[in-house]
C-alpha cells in the first residue's frame, strides 16, 4: 500500500512540471536550475491506497455491484468492498 501522496511540482522560472512522491516537510529542487519546486496539484488517488493508477478515464472502471468508479488495478471496490469481475481482454 503506498502511503505518501503524489504530487505534481512546478519550476517557477521554467513552468517545468514533475510528478513527485513526496514525503512531509522535505523542500524539493529542480536538479537542472536548482530551484525549489512549487506544489501545482495533488494527484488522485489521495494516499492511503492500494492503486498505483492515477484517475484517469482509461484506468477506471465501474464497480458491477455499486456503481461507483474504481481503478482498473483493484480487485476489491474501494466504495463497498465487494469483489469487482475481472476484466475482458
Amino acid at each position: 500500500m503506498r502511503t505518501l501522496q503524489r504530487y505534481r511540482m512546478r519550476t517557477p522560472s521554467t513552468g517545468r512540471e514533475t510528478i513527485v512522491l513526496a514525503e512531509p516537510d522535505v523542500q524539493y529542487v529542480d536538479r537542472e536550475t536548482g530551484e525549489r519546486l512549487e506544489p501545482v496539484a495533488q494527484l488522485l488517488p489521495l494516499a492511503p491506497t492500494v492503486s498505483e493508477l492515477p484517475w484517469s478515464i482509461e484506468n477506471l472502471r465501474f464497480c458491477n455491484h455499486c456503481d461507483q468508479l474504481a481503478q482498473r488495478d483493484l480487485l476489491d471496490c474501494p466504495w463497498c468492498g465487494q469483489q469487482m469481475d475481472s476484466l475482458a481482454e
